[in-house]
């Protein structure tokens, strides 16, 4: 059995992802626990842990607010991003010949492929975000380094939202696809000494863009 704080944090987090809250109102912990059919204390232990992770804000005494992402969280989370994934880039180049590598390669250009068929299909923002995280979060479980794929699970939710935000912009996803094939590509040829500039550059250029509409 998931216990119920787990149950109502899932529950939650699904709500807030599939864009049923509103950045309008406040929500009652109350009246979220009634549906819910749990006491609060789980609720609450929930709403405490989407705080930390940024999708909402805690208002005293009347609930919870989706949070409204900012300069400092727009940079906060590139530069994160950045640490994180230009490290793991240049590990996995450096074994490129590999054949833990080699099988990283075969499943990264899988879902190139799907990423290329949305382009040319149905052109949806979501899907193609959802075989962008996929590119991302195999170069970091690659390290199989537990608190590299914790710190990025933790900040997994500002960066859908924001890349979401930049692919909205004319011509941003098949930048984005060219960006993923340098990247995909250097790592193949092992080429270290491009593949942090490369990496660098993918994070840059939607914080850019993230920025600007503010």
């Amino acid at each position: 059995m998931t216990p119920l704080n787990e149950q109502a944090y899932n529950y939650l987090q699904k709500l807030i992802m599939e864009n049923h809250f509103s950045y309008q109102e406040v929500y009652s912990e109350t009246k979220l626990s009634k549906e819910l059919g749990i006491s609060r204390t789980p609720l609450r232990d929930a709403v405490h842990r989407l705080a930390q992770e940024g999708y909402i804000d805690i208002i005293p005494s009347k609930g919870f607010m989706l949070h409204q992402m900012n300069r400092k969280d727009v940079n906060e989370t590139f530069q994160v991003r950045s640490a994180l994934e230009t490290y793991c880039t240049v590990q996995i180049s450096k074994a490129s010949s590999t054949r833990k590598v080699k099988k990283l390669f075969k499943e990264l250009d899988w879902i190139m492929e799907c990423m290329n068929d949305i382009m040319g299909t149905t052109h949806s923002i979501k899907e193609f975000s959802e075989y962008d995280f996929q590119f991302h979060t195999k170069i970091i479980d690659y390290l199989e380094n537990e608190q590299f794929s914790n710190v990025f699970a933790m900040f997994m939710y500002r960066m859908k939202r924001l890349a979401e935000l930049s692919l909205a912009h004319k011509g941003r996803m098949e930048q984005t696809y060219e960006e993923h094939m340098a990247i995909l590509d250097c790592m193949k040829n092992g080429d270290t000494s491009h593949i942090y500039e490369i990496t660098l550059k993918h994070m840059e250029t939607p914080r850019d863009i993230n920025l600007e509409d503010l």
